[in-house]
């Protein structure tokens, strides 16, 4: 951890007031409304850090935490790694053996130490491991390709929520009398029950991890399930008429300051056609291999994103209303759009259930965002149970918690 150099006494930003209004009053038992969607107080002058490594660190006491306490949380991320084989592919292999459909079709990558970043108010105030090596993610894709479908909508290429995905997206893959009726809400919340054969993998090999179970009605069971979510990724493919990669950079990863060193892949089975050119269609998650491959440091910048309302600066990169609804939990009271909610504390006991995650491989991978306390932090290669643990500590660092 890192004294931050000398900056001139100006007040501290504000913390995110907009976002912790939005998560508490939005379907967790709050009956304050929020402010409205373009109240942005205190969000246009909250410190966001420049391109690259221009970010300030800081001590904890300038952002009111305990030193030793926050230094006890760090040791304990420090010395707690996961038994996950730095081999991924040994580990996605003996997690899914024994099921069919399980070839792993896109690229793998051994993974890192721990590491993680703490920021409060924006600023860094604890680092620790190697927070610029590229690590596979996992589920936490799942986060960002959501991220992405927030911007088409507001851009107005997905219409309503609600809008069935067949009247704009016209490749056979809503044409069934089951999947017509599937809407992008019921896409992004997971509850979508797509039926259908995708890139080789057909939904059932996703369901339930190969237990047989029958289909429900569209946006009635909610369902974790990497084949429609990979069905998603191909639906903004088409919506957006380019790679959803390229989409990325542009939209976000470029305006929040993020390095170069990312990648997103799909497999090998992906490749579509797209307006007489082959593109891959990314997949949201690395259970056959691929998806997001990214830093910590680049997580910390979007896990920011996130906790400012979508806004980053004075641009409003995401809709704030998309942030509201998908942070707002479906049929799955722990679930939004992509994102994972603390509703009654039930993903993680220390946290506050305000807590918004993105979460990937067993918790392996997390990005949790504490509106009430103005804290993002990422964490990497800690056992669920671990990253539990470690929030509790850093909380400890935070007299007002």
């Amino acid at each position: 951890m890192t004294s931050a150099s000398f900056r001139p006494c100006v007040c501290r930003p504000l913390p995110t007031a907009l976002l912790l209004a939005v998560l508490a009053g939005c379907g967790r038992g709050d009956d304050s409304a929020p402010p409205a969607a373009n109240d942005t107080r205190g969000l246009e002058s909250a410190y966001v850090p420049g391109p690259g490594s221009d970010w300030e660190t800081t001590t904890p006491e300038e952002v009111g935490m305990s030193s030793a306490l926050l230094a006890d949380a760090v040791e304990y991320a420090r010395t707690h790694e996961t038994a996950m084989p730095v081999d991924l592919r040994q580990y996605l292999s003996d997690r899914f053996a024994g099921l069919e459909h399980q070839e792993l079709v896109g690229p793998l990558r051994e993974r890192g130490r721990p590491n993680g970043i703490l920021l409060r108010e924006g600023y860094i105030v604890a680092e620790w491991g190697d927070t610029e090596r590229v690590d596979m993610t996992f589920s936490v894709t799942k986060s960002y390709l959501a991220t992405l479908g927030g911007v088409a909508w507001g851009r107005g290429l997905l219409g309503d929520l609600d809008d069935a995905v067949g009247e704009r997206v016209h490749d056979g893959g809503y044409d069934s009398p089951h999947n017509a009726p599937i809407t992008w809400r019921q896409t992004f919340q997971q509850t979508s029950e797509w039926e259908g054969t995708l890139f080789g993998k057909p939904d059932e090999a996703d369901r339930r991890e190969g237990v047989d179970r029958t289909l429900q009605a569209p946006g009635t069971f909610w369902e974790y399930n990497d084949v429609r979510v990979n069905r998603a990724a191909l639906s903004l493919l088409r919506v957006w008429g380019e790679p959803l990669p390229v989409v990325l950079e542009r939209e976000i990863m470029d305006p929040i300051g993020a390095s170069d060193t990312w990648e997103w892949h799909g497999y090998e089975t992906s490749w579509v056609d797209l307006d007489g050119d082959s593109v891959q269609s990314v997949s949201g998650g690395g259970h056959w291999g691929g998806g997001l491959f990214i830093s910590t440091r680049d997580h910390a910048r979007f896990g920011l994103l996130m906790s400012r309302d979508g806004r980053w600066g004075d641009r409003q990169l995401v809709p704030s209303d998309w942030i509201r609804e998908a942070t707002t939990p479906s049929i799955e009271p722990t679930y939004g759009f992509m994102w994972w909610l603390n509703t009654d504390k039930g993903r993680f006991p220390s946290a506050p259930e305000s807590s918004v995650f993105a979460l990937g491989a067993a918790s392996t991978s997390t990005i949790w965002i504490d509106p009430e306390h103005d804290l993002v932090m990422v964490s990497r290669w800690l056992d669920q149970a671990d990253v539990d643990e470690l929030i509790r500590r850093v909380l400890l660092a935070v007299p007002d918690a």
